[in-house]
């Protein structure tokens, strides 16, 4: 296929920096602003789409959940567990918007074959200071959890500047190293402070707002169908073959090591599907490639790097449950373009979103060849000068 051309107005890669900035973020959605469109959506579409509010947040902000179709096949979808990271909310509320209310032969099938689930801005609290972390103190967490009194905080506690952020006043916890596959787990002394290889333990209220969330379509479906999680990465990565084109989004369906093989996983083995996470992956990317014609950054698709062995992701624990997990990471955090490309960065993350939904509705997904994602170009090095190349990017 010949390679689509650097678009228009995108900076050459010289010009990319990974420093942290204060950079303008108001035109992306607000929690106020969520609770107002999701009202509204949830009205104009006739009840269709059904909102409903699953917990709160350790700030005590709402988090909501909207339910939209009646089909047998469940698909969760969630967007900035990293608060700094918000392309993501904005594309589930035009998918909402557009499912709820359209006729279209498309939107119709989507209905009657699935039922979506979305929790937008799901760290609110994170969302709101414009960061990674939530906002909650390890006391909090001994508070809600006794038994964990004199245990070393958990290794995933930030107190020390992270990205520009400086924790030290609001510590706070990165709540996609919180999951478990467990889950009934409850957390245990014995299990702290952990590492990144290892589960997490449902210490943040957000979490656990996922958790149930999850628990509960597995008992009215049986199984979740299809997770996705949408996140953003670094904003200097380029593509493989020319370092002259940003990469526009990289994704990826795995997450952990192979269950059968790994101690402590074992029982994961018959629940674990890569294959179907590869499948789900490939439309997503086939529906990107589609479009590349009609604007040159839908091509610019990576895998994520497939080394990642982490559990205590959302992603990594509801996979080894069974069900096919999509990672969307677009390019740029808050700290390094601010809403910069916001435009194109949600329109790819809908794009995406669109092909892979059409695809579970349309059962075509099963058509699809899981060998085609080990041919998705893999993501390039990441151009900054070495100076910010030195400073920590936190993925996903």
């Amino acid at each position: 296929m010949a390679q689509p051309a650097a678009s228009p107005g995108a900076p050459a890669a010289a010009q990319c920096s990974d420093e942290p900035r204060d950079l303008p973020v108001h035109e992306f959605t607000d929690h106020s602003e969520l609770g107002i469109e999701l009202a509204r959506i949830e009205r104009v579409s006739g009840g269709a789409v059904d909102v409903t509010e699953v917990g709160r947040s350790n700030r005590g902000r709402e988090v909501w959940a909207a339910r939209v179709g009646t089909g047998p096949k469940a698909v969760l979808i969630t967007s900035e567990i990293h608060g700094n990271e918000k392309t993501g909310t904005d594309a589930i509320l035009r998918l909402l918007d557009y499912l709820g209310t359209s006729d279209s032969p498309k939107a119709k099938r989507w209905r009657s074959e699935l039922t979506v689930v979305a929790i937008p801005k799901m760290n609110p609290d994170g969302a709101e200071l414009d960061r990674r972390g939530n906002d909650m103190t390890w006391d909090e967490v001994t508070a809600r959890f006794p038994q964990l009194r004199g245990s070393e905080p958990a290794w995933n506690y930030y107190t020390t500047p992270r990205q520009g952020d400086d924790y030290s006043q609001r510590p706070g916890f990165d709540v996609n190293r919180d999951y478990n596959p467990d889950l009934s787990y409850e957390p245990k002394p014995e299990d702290f402070p952990g590492t990144s290889a290892d589960t997490g333990w449902y210490i943040t209220p957000e979490s656990r707002i996922v958790r149930d969330v999850y628990k509960g379509l597995v008992a009215e479906f049986g199984e979740v169908d299809t997770y996705v999680d949408l996140h953003h990465q670094g904003a200097c990565y380029v593509m493989p073959d020319d370092p002259s084109r940003f990469v526009t989004m990289s994704i990826s369906g795995r997450f952990v090591d192979d269950p059968a093989t790994t101690p402590g996983f074992e029982q994961y083995a018959d629940t674990y599907d890569l294959e179907y996470s590869k499948q789900l992956n490939v439309a997503v990317y086939n529906a990107l490639q589609g479009r590349a014609n009609n604007n040159p950054l839908f091509g610019n698709i990576t895998l994520y790097p497939q080394d990642t062995n982490l559990p205590g992701t959302g992603l990594g624990s509801f996979a080894l449950n069974g069900s096919g997990a999509v990672l969307f990471e677009v390019r740029g955090q808050t700290q390094t373009l601010g809403q910069k490309y916001r435009t194109q960065l949600t329109q790819t993350v809908y794009v995406g979103l669109d092909g892979m939904l059409s695809s579970i509705a349309s059962g075509q997904v099963e058509n699809l060849d899981p060998a085609v994602y080990d041919t998705i170009p893999p993501r390039g090095p990441s151009v900054a000068d070495a100076e910010r190349r030195s400073l920590q990017v936190l993925e996903p």
